[in-house]
C-alpha cells in the first residue's frame, strides 16, 4: 500500500541541505529552524534544551550563530558540542535528557555545501511528519510572534567542553573489557571532518597503533583528499605501512569504509552481510532479519536466505531504514554506502560505532580483514548519476518510464533495474543491476540516452 508523504519543500531524505549562504541554507533559515524546533518542543519542556553540533566546514561558524540565536529566542537552551560526529549528537540528547539537537552537517558532500539534520527527544531523526510540522512554524512569522517568550524568560548558550570525551567513554563502554586493539595496526582516514581527532584517540585508547589520514581540517578540505574522494588513498596507506586495516568515515562520521589488509575495499553488501552472519551466530540478531536499501545488490539477499536471516529493504536514506526496522524489531540495518545501524546499541548510523564492531568481529574469529570479502559473489552492477534541470516524477516521462518498465520486466528475478532523483543533488540516478556485466552496461547506456533527451 502507498501511504502519501507530508509535503515538505525544504526538508530532504536527510534534513535540510543545500550551499551555504544560499537559500535555503542561509543564516536566516538556521534561525528559523532554531526559533520552529524550540517551540515545536515545548511540547515536552517550558524552555527545551537542544543539542548542537557541526562538523568542520568553514559555513559551520554562520550556522551555529544563527541556530543559537533562534533557539535561544524562543527561551530554549542551546548545547553547543563544536566538531563531532553526527552519533555524538544523537548519543548526547539521549545521556543528557535534552529534548532534541540539530547536527550542522553536508555528510559527505564538499565544504560548500552544509546542512541542518535534526534529532527529536528519542535521539531518532525525525519523521517525515514531525519535519512537515517544523516547517510549518518555520514558515509562520506570525504565529511564533505571537508565542514569542517575554525578555526574563529568554534562553541560553554553553559549551559543552567534555562532549567528546563522553562520547567515546560511550563507545568503548559497550564492548567487553576483554576486546582491546592492542598490536593493531590501523590507518584511520577522518576526511578532515568530524572525526578528525575523536577517531584518533578512540583506536588509540584501545591499544592500536594509529596511522592517520586526512585528520587536518581548515574549513574548507571536509570530504577532499581523503577516502571518501579516492579509497585508493586509504588503501595505497595500508599496504605501505601493512596495516591490519585501513577506516574511513565521511565528513559528518555516520559512514564507514574498510580497506583490507591486502588494499581491497570492502562492499558495503560484504560488511552488512558479515555483521548479520556473526550477530546470528551471537544470538543477537532479532528476528533473524535485516533491513537495507533497493540500492543494495541482490546477491546479498540472496546470500542472506542461505543463512535464514531475511532482508528487507525500503527507499534510500538511512533514516528510512533506521524506521523499517523499529517498525519490524530489527536491529541491523543499513546502506551500502556506509551507514550501518545497531538498533540495540544507537539511534542512528556511527561510523567509529560500526568499526569497532568490525573489529570485533575480526577479534572474536581470529580472522582478517579480508576474510569478510567471503561468501559471497555481487552481482555485475552500474550506476550513473544524470544531471537534470528539474525534478519531473519519472512516471510523468513516457519514454523514460516505458523504458524503465521494459528493462525491469527483462531483469525480473535475475537482477534489479532502480531509478531514483538524488535527495540532496539536481541528479538521477540509474542503477541497472544483472548477471550479465556487457548486457547491464548496453541497457544502461540506453536508458541515459532517454534520461537526458528527456531530462537533462
Amino acid at each position: 500500500m502507498n501511504v502519501t508523504k507530508p509535503k515538505r519543500h525544504l526538508f530532504g531524505t536527510d534534513g535540510i541541505r543545500g550551499i551555504a549562504n544560499t537559500y535555503p541554507m542561509t543564516a536566516e533559515v538556521a534561525m528559523k529552524l532554531g526559533r520552529a524546533l524550540t517551540t515545536l518542543l515545548k511540547e515536552f519542556s517550558d524552555q527545551p534544551r537542544i543539542i548542537v553540533g557541526k562538523d568542520t566546514r568553514l559555513s559551520g561558524y554562520m550556522l551555529e550563530t544563527a541556530l543559537t540565536a533562534g533557539i535561544t529566542s524562543m527561551g530554549g537552551y542551546a548545547h553547543l558540542l563544536g566538531p563531532l560526529p553526527t552519533p555524538a549528537v544523537a548519543y548526547l540528547v539521549r545521556s543528557m535528557r535534552a529534548q532534541g539537537g540539530v547536527m550542522i552537517s553536508a555528510s559527505h558532500n564538499p565544504y560548500q555545501d552544509n546542512g541542518l539534520k535534526v534529532f527529536g527527544t528519542d535521539g531518532f531523526k525525525l519523521d517525515d511528519k514531525l519535519e512537515s510540522r517544523l516547517e510549518h512554524w518555520m514558515e509562520s512569522e506570525n504565529e511564533i510572534t505571537a508565542v514569542k517568550p517575554t525578555p526574563e524568560r529568554l534562553g541560553r548558550a554553553r559549551r559543552i567542553d567534555d562532549a567528546s570525551g563522553r562520547y567515546l567513554t560511550h563507545l568503548k563502554t559497550i564492548f567487553r573489557q576483554d576486546f582491546d586493539l592492542q598490536g593493531k595496526k590501523i590507518v584511520f582516514d577522518g576526511a578532515n571532518g568530524a572525526a578528525y581527532d575523536c577517531g584518533v584517540k578512540l583506536f588509540q585508547e584501545m591499544g592500536a597503533e594509529v596511522i592517520t589520514l586526512a585528520c587536518a581540517p581548515n574549513g574548507r578540505n571536509i570530504n577532499a583528499d581523503c577516502a571518501q574522494a579516492d579509497p585508493k588513498l586509504l588503501a595505497d596507506a595500508v599496504l605501505k605501512s601493512k596495516a591490519d586495516l585501513g577506516i574511513g568515515v565521511d565528513g559528518d562520521a555516520d559512514r564507514l569504509m574498510v580497506v583490507d589488509e591486502t588494499g581491497v575495499v570492502i562492499s558495503g553488501e560484504h560488511l552488512l552481510y558479515a555483521m548479520a552472519e556473526f550477530l546470528k551466530d551471537s544470538d543477537r540478531l532479532t528476528n533473524s532479519l535485516i533491513v537495507t536499501t533497493t540500492m543494495a545488490n541482490q546477491a546479498l539477499e540472496i546470500a542472506l536466505s542461505k543463512k535464514k536471516i531475511t532482508t528487507l529493504r525500503t527507499e534510500v536514506g538511512d533514516r528510512y531504514v533506521t524506521e523499517r526496522m523499529r517498525a519490524e524489531g530489527s536491529i541491523l540495518g543499513g546502506e551500502t554506502s556506509g551507514h550501518f545501524i545497531f538498533l540495540d546499541q544507537n539511534t542512528t548510523a556511527d561510523g567509529l560505532f560500526s568499526a569497532l564492531e568490525v573489529l570485533a568481529l575480526l577479534h572474536k574469529k581470529k580472522v582478517k580483514a579480508s576474510s569478510l570479502r567471503n561468501g559471497f559473489e555481487l552481482l555485475p552492477q552500474k550506476l550513473v548519476s544524470v544531471k537534470v534541470k528539474e525534478k519531473i516524477p519519472v512516471e510523468k516521462v513516457p519514454s523514460l518510464s516505458l523504458a524503465i518498465q521494459q528493462l525491469e520486466k527483462k531483469y525480473d528475478g535475475q537482477g534489479r533495474v532502480n531509478v531514483r532523483y538524488s535527495g540532496t543533488e539536481s541528479v538521477l540516478r540509474m542503477m541497472v543491476e544483472g548477471p550479465d556485466l556487457s548486457a547491464i552496461e548496453s541497457d544502461l547506456k540506453a536508458l541515459v540516452a532517454v534520461a537526458q533527451k528527456e531530462l537533462g
